[in-house]
Formats: structure tokens, C-alpha cells, sequence
């Protein structure tokens, strides 16, 4: 084999296996996005969010989660958290705004999105950040997996660490609609037809008890409905009185055949742009 062959194969080989990314700047933002080919961090100069405050029938998962998160922050112990429940009820906004809430108390904190289809990858990402002088709040939302999902077996990366552990600057928390990860059927129908029901579905539903935090949302009453519309109304200064906000709102509810934070946001959205009032979400 010629020189010249041996070139071009070792040139077709970085190419396949390019060199490690280095890390960014991380006084760039409080905030990162995780995306792969190629491995990058791109920060988010500007985070969509709402105010804690404006978080209406999660206080004990709010404040359990903010006390952990401020723990991990300033350096000590922390457990890795589930936000699991009710579709539209919060998680991810309590996760966005519980991290600005830090910052703003002077705890010095990073937030890493990750998507679930990219969990592949994690081990590379715990690389750049291992061994770092900032922490991290690695995210990913609305994390579940199916039958024959293997991406599962990346997560254990981040909760266990393998034989590196995982590294002490990195907390890792997910939302999920699902407690245990994994559809209730498939934990069935897998536990039926197994040579040894016990084992096979153990590892993928044990995944839930790595985490530390267990945090519950549940659908919201009407009450909660209303009073969520009526502190982002006082919080943006759209104007409308109580009579007329709860015919409205009531209404807006019923058409939408369900009652959560995320319908609530939707109508206070449609009633903003009514009045003529611009929304700023960032933080």
C-alpha cells in the first residue's frame, strides 16, 4: 500500500472521529443548548421563562425544588429530581424559573438543555463540564421511553456515572408525563409475557429511582385556573375585571376540553394581544 493510500485513509479517519470540542466561554450566558454533529454548547444569551412568582399550586414542589437547587449551587450535596405529572401544569417553567430565582439570590448556576434524542451523547458532555469551577443544571424535558428505546441505558451516564461517577458540578433534572418513564402497558404487557417478569422491565423502570427528588404535578382546580390568569394579569398590567376574566376564562377552558397552567397561559396570551399588551418572557 503507497504512501499517498495510507494519507487519504488517515484523512478519511479525522474526518470520522473529528477532535473533541473545546468548551465555550461560559461567562458568555447562564445558559446553554447541547447539540451534536458536531458536539457544541451554544449559549442562550436570553431565556423564554416566567417569573416564580407567577407559578400558581406548585408551592411545595417549588420550594423543595428551589432548596435543592440553591444547595448544589453553593457547593454542597444535592439529588438529581423528576418532575413528573399532568401534562401542562409547570415542570419545565418551575425547572427554567427556579434557575433565574438562583442566579438572582447570587448563587452562581448554569443551565444545560439536552434533548432526549441526544442523550447518546451525554458522556461527552459530561466531559466538557467535569472538572469545571461552574455547576451545572443539566435539563432535559419531557424525557420517556418506549419499547425498544436503548436511549435509556445513556441516562444511567448522567444519574450514575459509571465508573467515573458522575461528576460532583453536574445535577441532572427531567420532566416526564410519565412516573416511571416508560408507558404503564409496556410495563405490563413486558411483565406478562417474560421469562422472569421481575427482571424484565427492572432496568428500565429503576431508572425513576435514581432519582433523589420525586416531584408531582396534578391537574389544577378552576380556582387555581383563574388565579394563575389573574397574576399574569396583574404581573404584564392587562386590565379586565374579575366578572368578565372569569366568564372568559371559564369559557376559553371549556372549548379547550381541559384545565392546566399551559391553557391558562394560552388565554391570558389571546387576552394580551386583545388589550394590546406586548409579553416579555425572558430572564
Amino acid at each position: 500500500m503507497g504512501k499517498k493510500t495510507l494519507k487519504r485513509i488517515a484523512a478519511a479517519l479525522e474526518r470520522m472521529a473529528p477532535a473533541p470540542q473545546e468548551a465555550p466561554d461560559f461567562d458568555a450566558a447562564d445558559a446553554f443548548v447541547w447539540h451534536v454533529e458536531p458536539d457544541r454548547l451554544e449559549p442562550v444569551p436570553q431565556v423564554s421563562r416566567v417569573g416564580i412568582e407567577l407559578l400558581v399550586g406548585v408551592d411545595r414542589s417549588r420550594d423543595t425544588l428551589l432548596a435543592n437547587t440553591l444547595q448544589f449551587a453553593r457547593g454542597l450535596p444535592a439529588n438529581n429530581a423528576l418532575l413528573w405529572g399532568a401534562r401542562g401544569m409547570g415542570k419545565s417553567s418551575l425547572v427554567k424559573a427556579v434557575h433565574a430565582d438562583v442566579i438572582r439570590q447570587g448563587a452562581p448556576l448554569k443551565i444545560v438543555e439536552l434533548q432526549r434524542e441526544d442523550l447518546p451523547s451525554v458522556g461527552r458532555l459530561l466531559n466538557l463540564l467535569r472538572g469545571r469551577a461552574e455547576r451545572f443544571l443539566l435539563f432535559c424535558d419531557d424525557l420517556s421511553f418506549s419499547h425498544d428505546d436503548q436511549h435509556y441505558k445513556s441516562l444511567k451516564a448522567v444519574l450514575d456515572g459509571g465508573i467515573e461517577g458522575r461528576p460532583d458540578n453536574v445535577v441532572f433534572y427531567a420532566t416526564s408525563n410519565r412516573r416511571h418513564l416508560m408507558p404503564r402497558d409496556m410495563i405490563e404487557n413486558e411483565r406478562s409475557s417474560a421469562i422472569n417478569p421481575a427482571e424484565a422491565v427492572e432496568e428500565k423502570v429503576s431508572l425513576s429511582d435514581r432519582f433523589g427528588l420525586w416531584l408531582g404535578f396534578h391537574p389544577c382546580s378552576q380556582d387555581d385556573y383563574l388565579s394563575m390568569i389573574r397574576g399574569y394579569c396583574d404581573a404584564y398590567g392587562v386590565e379586565i375585571d374579575d366578572e368578565t376574566l372569569r366568564a372568559e376564562a371559564i369559557e376559553w377552558q371549556a372549548t379547550r376540553g381541559s384545565r392546566s397552567g399551559r391553557v391558562a397561559w394560552q388565554f391570558f396570551t389571546d387576552l394580551a394581544g386583545r388589550k394590546g399588551v406586548t409579553l416579555g418572557l425572558s430572564g
